[in-house]
């Protein structure tokens, strides 16, 4: 691959909703710039993005892929994004590192959820963008419809740059409504505009030019006196108009027909911003100053990696941008945030899975390079002298979770290193575990997400692993004050055991914990020296209280009075009286089991608002408020967690996709009697075949 200067570059996202055609369309590209000699098609796996083997099976992207493209002495780095909301991570990370989009939506299903929510992430990062009608050949496709479909849905300046010639079978070209000429056929061969759309594009046409005039002012004047504008002037208008985000230029064509591809290709490049052009990145010195950073290939060296695969063959390989200086190849890094220096060994593009070698990459390039030890997606790899930390992209918080066991005892001990791995390769993945349930929690976006991290453990790690519904982490604590006592004693011929505890135990408001109390002891009646052991045997029973198993929380235990033996006391003694005077005094102090009560934020298409209020109220939500927001309504309530644990199914499944939520654990509460009964019954019941084994 040929070396390019970093206004020579253009760093495009293919964004849109799954089954848009945003792979078709990165094939088209590929061979019409001659970096391949055939298209390849998702429905045989044989395409350059989706070369990873979930892809290829279940014929959906399921991470970005960097397609470079060369075009008219330019590189465009295309970053083929998957359509799918699990998915939501690759997206964000390719928008990180993007400098514009291509929204690429469906001529007859219009805007879809992915669509909305990338054009929401493109809004976050305030990125230029541009939006390409697909499967103009469809049956039914309508190009005005979508476009008024745009429109209505996102706002703005939306204007066609062309126009379709014909639509479904009839489809033959585009109009180019800048150069005011058609282009027909694959091989976009030059033609007249045709008679029958004259008036189409004259009307198309004006809306375009009073576009570009508006983000100009020497243009508007010169418009609003009637002078014509030449295609050049046009051309200036609009790029600074889309570069700004007051201008959004909606193309046309057919990815699988290979139609009006090469007039997108000239666009991409006359009118997305290089990297010298786009909004600079703004990042951190340690002690906090900030610093801009211009696209500059003799700058500081700063490097964000947003993306790395954990290869069983290979090793790791991450894939970065580097946005301000010049990295080469068998060069040394310093990577924040670890504070480890790195090697770089042979730089590489990415094409797919394919690696171009390069020597070195400049500011604004996107690349690859294996074998960074200490690197991990959204990292920063800069100078030691000279440190520049660059900003992190902000994920939505993992919505679906599981809890995962071993198979087998050799899957046990791949578990701890399988799972960093696959936390450091995609930041949406999480995992932790539940001391309350002693569970190991997998958390993703959907559960198509959580299975393909499954599937990759087991093909990439051979790492097994069971999963299930992860049990809610209760606790249990008090609502009065009881008091009681204890008196163990042990006598089997020799030494014996002996130990007497008195104790009362209190509640406590909510978040203040465990305390214990010994000031009220007089007397020398229990020595100091076995006050820790009786704590010691309390806090035994914290971990899995008395009531049905699950962490003991608010309590406060005042040991007020007992008694000794001279020879039988010991530490022992004293720490199963303090156990079993807890456990027996809990027992009489009103127990209750408290469940995790979630704030939840739903965002749905305002005709379902009715049906996710009447389903909150059979979850037992409170609703604490609702609003409109640009069609869309809003609502946020407080829901028991355990009526949430499957709501990403229930909530796509009401709202056909179009919905989405976060949620936060807000507090703990009582659960009401009548569902606390069945959930006790069930520990003890384990609790007995357990100790049963």
């Amino acid at each position: 691959m040929a070396s390019y200067t970093t206004e020579q570059l253009r760093n495009v996202a293919l964004i849109g909703h799954s089954s848009a055609g945003k792979t078709t369309l990165a094939e088209a590209l590929l061979f019409d710039t001659g970096a391949t000699s055939r298209r390849g098609r998702v429905e045989d796996g044989t395409t350059v993005s989706d070369w990873d083997e979930e892809a290829i099976r279940r014929k959906i992207s399921v991470a970005t892929s960097v397609i470079p493209c060369e075009w008219q002495g330019c590189k465009v780095n295309l970053l083929d994004t998957p359509g799918f909301i699990d998915f939501v991570g690759e997206v964000k990370g390719a928008i990180t590192v993007a400098d514009a989009a291509l929204v690429v939506v469906d001529s007859v299903a219009g805007v879809e959820v992915g669509t909305e929510l990338g054009w929401g992430y493109l809004d976050d990062r305030s990125l230029p963008r541009a939006v390409f009608v697909n499967k103009m050949d469809r049956e039914n496709a309508n190009f005005q419809r979508v476009l008024s479909n745009v429109r209505s849905m996102f706002g703005g300046t939306i204007v066609p740059a062309q126009l379709p010639i014909g639509e479904g079978g009839d489809f033959r070209g585009v109009v180019d409504l800048v150069a005011m000429k058609a282009y027909l056929g694959e091989a976009a061969t030059p033609a007249p505009v045709p008679e029958s759309m004259a008036d189409a594009v004259a009307e198309a046409r004006t809306q375009l030019v009073e576009a570009a005039a508006e983000g100009d002012d020497e243009l508007i004047m010169k418009y609003l006196d009637g002078e014509e504008l030449s295609a050049e002037e046009i051309m200036d208008g609009l790029k600074a108009g889309i570069v700004a985000g007051s201008v959004i230029p909606v193309f046309c064509g057919s990815a699988l027909s290979n139609v009006a591809v090469r007039p997108l290709l000239d666009a991409l490049i006359g009118f997305m911003p290089s990297p010298v052009a786009a909004r600079p990145y703004v990042a951190q010195r340690p002690n906090g100053e900030e610093v801009t950073l211009a696209a500059d290939a003799t700058g500081p060296l700063s490097v964000l990696v947003f993306k790395t695969v954990a290869d069983p063959y290979v090793g790791k390989v991450s894939y970065f941008r580097v946005v301000s200086g010049t990295l080469n190849s068998d060069s040394r890094v310093w990577s924040l945030p670890s504070g480890v220096e790195e090697r770089i060994s042979q730089l590489f593009s990415p094409r797919g899975k394919e690696q171009l070698p390069v020597p070195c990459l400049v500011a604004g390039d996107i690349g690859g390079v294996t074998k960074l030890s200490a690197t991990a997606t959204n990292d920063t790899l800069t100078e030691k002298g000279n440190q520049l930390v660059l900003p992190r992209p902000v994920y939505p918080e993992p919505l679906f979770s599981v809890a995962v066991s071993p198979k087998t005892k050799a899957d046990s001990a791949k578990m701890g290193p399988t799972f960093q791995r696959i936390t450091e390769e995609d930041p949406t993945l999480t995992v932790r575990f539940e001391q309350g349930t002693g569970e190991m929690i997998l958390s993703g976006m959907g559960e198509v997400h959580i299975d393909l991290a499954i599937r990759r453990m087991e093909s990439k790690f051979g790492l097994s692993v069971l999963t299930s519904v992860p049990k809610v982490p209760y606790h249990e604590s008090i609502t009065r004050s009881a008091a009681d006592f204890y008196r163990h004693k042990k006598q089997t011929g020799g030494a014996g055991q002996f130990g007497e505890v008195h104790m009362e135990i209190k509640p406590l408001p909510a978040g203040t914990g465990f305390e214990f109390d010994t000031s009220r002891v007089f007397g020398g009646a229990i020595a100091s020296s076995f006050f820790p052991s009786i704590e010691k045997g309390i806090k035994q029973v914290l971990n899995q209280g008395p009531l049905a198993g699950y962490p003991v929380v608010d309590v406060r235990c005042e040991v007020y009075d007992g008694k000794m033996h001279p020879v039988d006391s010991k530490d022992i003694a004293f720490q199963i009286a303090g156990r079993e005077v807890f456990k027996k005094t809990f027992m009489q102090a009103g127990p209750v089991l408290l469940e995790p009560v979630m704030s939840v934020k739903i965002t749905v298409p305002e005709e379902y608002m009715g049906d996710i209020m009447s389903d909150l109220n059979t979850r037992r939500g409170r609703v604490q408020g609702m609003e409109q927001v640009k069609g869309k309504g809003i609502i946020t309530a407080q829901v028991p967690l355990a009526e949430m644990q499957r709501y990403s199914i229930d909530l796509r499944s009401m709202t056909q996709g179009r919905g989405f939520y976060s949620m936060t654990l807000s507090h703990y509460e009582p659960v009401p009697s009548h569902i606390a009964e069945p959930i006790i019954a069930q520990a003890r019941r384990e609790r007995t075949e357990a100790e049963d084994e």
